[in-house]
């Protein structure tokens, strides 16, 4: 424990940290935009390949909490290196799926894999910024950590779309395996963090974490099938029953337990809950990014290269300004610049909702949108998760990053599955006419129409999204002054 105590980390983990938080968001996260060539290459239907696109986001969100727990008593340097290992395997399943019958299970195999990969490493490597870095060289750790998840997502749409089009989507998951193996002995050297003992071993809440696995992958295939099925078919009726009657048993089992899979009581701490809810909201919105791509792609005929090159300004902005958010943070607190990015984000999305211009057009507003959401999420990236951390006691610091990191990986799995299934449900040309056939004169092509209109309701569910984290914000996290004066 001295050795843990002493130990203050260095680039060489920090940045083998980063490239397994890039396995996930960055290599696993291409899916977005290399979906329908893969859909294509597998002979697989469009609902089971968004199932397969959100279900790595899901299962991460389902374990992040409980490996976050399993961190801080067995060892966080265990469990990030257990999470290489399951990156290594679920990205090589993937990049070995075969066409045919045997391409859903093997390619949902791998996804899984790669979300447990995502699991392990997110909420442990958290922990260990809190416990071997303090004050500035932590918040400039959590940038960088930062710049791994929220810039690996923005790269991910153009890296998928250039490795897709000159070199086969395959290669992407083969790169991400050697990425791993590589992350894997950049912390070989590293000493063991755990959370001070209690001196009272928890048992693992076993019953907590299967009935809220039922109803997260119940909620899962009723979002994703929901409008393939009939939102009133007999198995959408017994997926709802499933979501509810495990849903009550979730809340009535976790209520006041001691070792319980979800702790409750942190939520009594009004900033880290503010964070951790505003973050599920803000990972949700990555729904705008699938809508809108499908919509380039299958609308507009654009290529997934060519659609992934629009996200560049996304990319850059990301990473161009997420110490900036850090520089907010110090100059005013973490309050006003998760705001800040919250309006910038949603000023995003209202840039991509005129989908009734023509290609080029849109294209244009396309590009703007990409790197104001970019911009957006770098001023929210590192106040939001630093209030978090902030507010952690040290013994919970695995177990809280995990379930803040859970609303991560939650929200984008459930924002991706809505969206695309509000957008591929309404985009069918059976569908019968919109109630905005009478509002916007669509221009150019018209056998597409259904479609645009399908993606403009999509947008506004994103765009609600933000709204209600603005208000999250603003109700739990306090006004405050900086921690530190800017550099």
């Amino acid at each position: 424990m001295n050795q843990a105590v002493q130990y203050k980390g260095n680039d060489k983990l920090l940045f083998g940290i980063i490239l397994g938080v890039l396995a996930f968001w960055l290599f696993a996260q291409t899916t977005l935009n290399i979906n329908v060539d893969m859909a294509k290459d597998l002979q697989m239907e469009t609902s089971i390949m968004n199932i397969a696109v959100s279900i790595t986001s899901l299962f991460s969100g389902i374990f992040i909490v409980v490996m976050g727990g399993l961190a801080d008593r067995v060892g966080r340097l265990k469990i990030i290196r257990l999470g290489f290992v399951f990156s290594i395997v679920g990205s090589l399943l993937v990049g070995l799926t075969p066409a045919g019958a045997m391409a859903t299970p093997v390619l949902i195999s791998g996804r899984i894999f790669q979300g447990l990969s995502g699991a392990c490493i997110m909420p442990a490597s958290l922990a260990l910024l809190k416990s071997y870095w303090e004050g500035a060289g932590r918040q400039r750790a959590i940038s960088l950590w930062s710049m791994g998840s929220w810039g690996g997502s923005g790269f991910c749409a153009l890296f998928g779309g250039l490795m897709a089009e000159n070199v086969g989507w395959r290669y992407i998951f083969f790169a991400s395996a050697l990425i791993s193996v590589i992350g894997l002995w950049m912390i070989k050297d590293t000493p063991e963090s755990k959370a001070s003992s209690s001196g009272e071993k928890k048992k693992l809440d076993t019953a907590g974490i299967f009935t809220f696995m039922i109803v997260m992958i119940a909620l899962q295939v009723l979002v994703s099938k929901g409008s393939e099925l009939g939102w009133t078919s007999m198995l959408s009726l017994i997926l709802i029953a499933v979501i509810v009657v495990f849903g009550i048993a979730f809340f009535r089992i976790e209520n006041g337990k001691a070792a319980a899979f979800i702790d409750f009581k942190l939520f009594k701490n009004s900033t880290y809950t503010g964070a951790t809810i505003s973050n599920f909201l803000l990972n949700g919105v990555a729904g705008m990014l699938i809508v809108s791509l499908m919509l380039l792609q299958v609308g507009g005929g654009l290529s997934a290269q060519t659609a992934g090159f629009l996200t560049l300004g996304y990319a850059i902005a990301i990473v161009a300004f997420i110490r900036t958010g850090e520089k907010l943070l110090q100059r005013f607190g973490p309050r006003k610049p998760m705001i800040w990015g919250c309006i910038i984000v949603g000023i995003s999305i209202a840039l991509l909702l005129p989908t009734n211009l023509m290609t080029d057009t849109y294209k244009i507003l396309a590009i703007a949108s990409y790197t104001l959401f970019g911009v957006g999420l770098a001023f929210y990236a590192t106040p939001s998760t630093d209030a978090a951390l902030s507010n952690l006691p040290e013994a919970q610091a695995g177990a809280g990053s995990g379930i803040y990191k859970m609303a991560s990986s939650l929200g984008a799995a459930f924002g991706v599955a809505i969206s695309a299934g509000i957008f591929v449900g309404l985009s069918s040309v059976d569908t019968p006419g919109s109630i905005l056939d009478n509002v916007i004169s669509f221009t150019g092509r018209q056998d597409n129409v259904a479609i645009r209109q399908a993606a403009i309701i999509a947008l506004l569910f994103n765009l609600l999204m933000v709204i209600v984290a603005i208000v999250a914000i603003m109700k739990t996290i306090p006004k405050s002054e900086g921690k530190t004066k800017p550099a």
